[in-house]
Formats: structure tokens, sequence, C-alpha cells
């Protein structure tokens, strides 16, 4: 099997453009969760959501155009025989919005399978591509994914696009499942009472090793294990054993050939909301027994950015073992009784070279990735 390493990444956010602001704002405690402004929110469950800024749509399109061109502008060079892969749960759902109030707008462009021919047709790309859509794990699988062919030797370099908006629709389909918290989200705190919505997006460059060393391509970390399973149990609560996150995880330390005890730390799901929260704790539980290591989410800050939130999380995780450093959990007060030692209000030292990433989503979708440092 080939090594699989990540060569290239970026990143738009609620906090801006790029790594430094959000890396910056998450380890001085900041949110980006903030009262929406782009449009009436008063009928629904809750009125804040972490948008980006300076977001302007293009007459007609979507406002993921203008997004995803922000993230394309960061990439290097990006090499001619290239796949794509792209992760959204909703794409541009907002020309929906647009339709039904009589607005002309390109029709086709609300729907995700258009977002990879997109990508490949800015960036000059062959490759048909496909989109991965796996709710909240969408990214998460599409790096699992990419990686698998990679390491296989089906292809030498992927590039990975997470990316979603916040829209009308999209806040209403989540205010009427009464899953939005009135408050900036507050991951794994024993008063947390919901999410709150955020969008963005990553892109990942990945390749071979040999590939990378080939076009001496810069590494910023490799993929090393990767893990998904269902746990069917319901179309939008997890199963409270954990079971589908156990499974994951134990198939991506499989693939890495990894013990439980090499993992320095791990960026979980985190969203806020009451049993997504216990169940990921009850997880960590089974698979690191006692062990108190660093966890946790960036969604106090950064809000769900559903299916862009793995891919971002990659390239957090990536600056984490980097630095061996886990930012804090933003919106944690008191840890429930389970995440006592484990998460933290504050940034969090580690030591090793192994870091945990898992996602979990609508349907009993379950993922995880194990990230490597480079030298590993």
């Amino acid at each position: 099997m080939k090594r699989v390493c990540i060569v290239d990444a970026a990143l738009v956010t609620a906090f801006g453009d790029g790594l430094a602001p959000l890396w910056d704002g998450l380890l001085a405690g900041r949110g980006a969760i903030a009262p929406l402004i782009r449009f009436a929110a008063d009928r629904y469950q809750s009125a804040l959501a972490a948008c980006v800024p300076d977001l302007i749509a293009i007459p007609g399109e979507s406002l993921l155009v203008p997004l995803l061109e922000r993230l394309l502008a960061q990439l290097g060079p990006v090499p001619a025989d290239c796949k794509v892969l792209t992760a959204t749960t909703k794409g541009g759902i907002d020309i929906l919005e647009k339709l039904r109030r009589g607005q002309p707008c390109r029709s086709r462009a609300m729907l995700p399978g258009d977002l990879p021919g997109r990508v490949a047709a800015r960036l000059g790309l062959a490759d048909d591509g496909l989109n991965i859509n796996a709710a909240c794990a969408s990214s998460t699988l599409a790096v699992a994914r990419a990686a698998a062919r990679i390491a296989a030797g089906q292809t030498e370099a992927v590039l990975v696009v997470g990316i979603d908006l916040v829209s009308e629709f999209v806040v209403s389909g989540f205010s009427s499942l009464q899953a939005l918290s009135v408050e900036p989200s507050r991951p794994f705190d024993v008063r947390r009472s919901g999410l709150s919505l955020g969008e963005g997006g990553a892109v990942l460059l990945l390749m071979s090793e040999e590939r990378a060393q080939r076009d001496g391509r810069e590494m910023l970390g490799r993929v090393l294990g990767w893990g998904s399973a269902n746990d069917a149990n319901h179309i939008t609560a997890p199963a409270r054993d954990g079971c589908g996150l156990i499974d994951a995880i134990g198939r991506a330390l499989g693939r890495a050939g990894l013990s439980a005890e090499a993992i320095g730390a791990v960026s979980a799901h985190g969203t806020g909301t009451l049993y997504n929260d216990a169940m990921e704790l009850t997880a960590f539980g089974r698979i690191f027994g006692d062990r108190r290591l660093p966890v946790n989410s960036v969604k106090g800050a950064l809000g769900h950015t559903l299916g862009a939130a793995g891919a971002i999380e990659v390239v957090l995780g990536l600056r984490s073992l980097a630095q061996q450093l886990l930012p804090p959990t933003v919106g944690l007060v008191e840890p429930e009784a389970a995440g006592r030692g484990l998460v933290a209000a504050v940034p969090q030292g580690f030591a090793g070279d192994y870091l945990l990433s898992t996602n979990s989503g609508f349907g009993g979708v379950n993922a995880a990735l194990i990230l490597g440092r480079t030298a590993c």
C-alpha cells in the first residue's frame, strides 16, 4: 500500500480566509457565531449562525460560487491528472429559495452533483469528479475515499473540496427538528442545548508520497487510517452506546496499524446537541478507557459547517499536530461528567505523532481519520 500525504490546503470560515485568522481566534477563545443578517430568521428557533464575511452572490448564482472561488484562489498548482472529490450536504440550495421567489437562476446549480464539474472546470482538470453526500460526515468520508484510492495505487493525486452554506432552507430544517441553540452552542457542556449553524469550506490536495517527492511538494501531514460505520439506529439520533463510532475508530486504527495508546489528541464532532456529545464521550471511553487525552470541538466557535466540517477539522488537525497543541472548546463552561479531564476551555498541549478526527451525521453515519505528522 502506498503512503498518503497532504501537500496543500485552503480554508475559508466565518473567521475569514486562510488558517491564520481561524487558528489565532480559536487559541484566543473567540467565537464567530453572531446574529443572522443574510435573511430574516425571527420565525426560526434560533437567529444565530457563523457566516463567512463579505460573501456576495453573483446574480442568478448561489453564494456557493464566491465561496468556492475564495477557496480555490488560495491553492498552489494542482496536477493536470488530479482526480476531484467534493463533499457537500446541500450544495447551492439557496438557488431553490430564489426560484421559489420567482428570481431568475441557473437551476442546476442547486444540485450537489454540479459541484465537482465546477471545480474541475475552474482548475482545468479532465476528471468528471464525484460528490460525496453523507450528511455531516461527508468531507471526512471524501478524505477517506481519496486516501484509499491513492493507497491502493488507483491514482496519485486527489483534490478534496468540502463546502456548505448557511441558507434559509438549512436553518428552517434544523429549526423544525428543534435542534438549534438560542445561544452560541456549547459542545460537551453540561448545559448544552443544541447546535449553531456555520458555513465555510476547505480544500485538501492528497498525493502518494512518491508523487509528492517527485513533484517537490512540501508535506503538511499524512492520512494513515480511515474507517466508517453506520449504527442503523435512527434517521437523526445516534446510537447512545456509540457502537457505530466505536466501529469506525477501530477500523481507522486497524488501517493505520496503531493502538489506541498511540493517539495523542482527538478532534471530535462535538455539535453541542445532547445525544451526539454524550454518544461521542461514550465511544471515546470505550476506545481509550480511563486515559485522559485532550479532546476538543471547534463548533462552539465556527458553528456546524455540515458537509465541510470534516475537511476544515483536518486542516486544523494538521496544525495541531505540527504545534502539539489542541485549540480550546469555545463555549465550554462546565464539562459534563464523562468529559472531565478530556475537554477544556483553554488550549491543551499534547505529545505524539497521531491525531484522531471524527465526524458523525444523520442516518447513523460515523467516520474517523487518523492523521500523522510529516515525520511519522
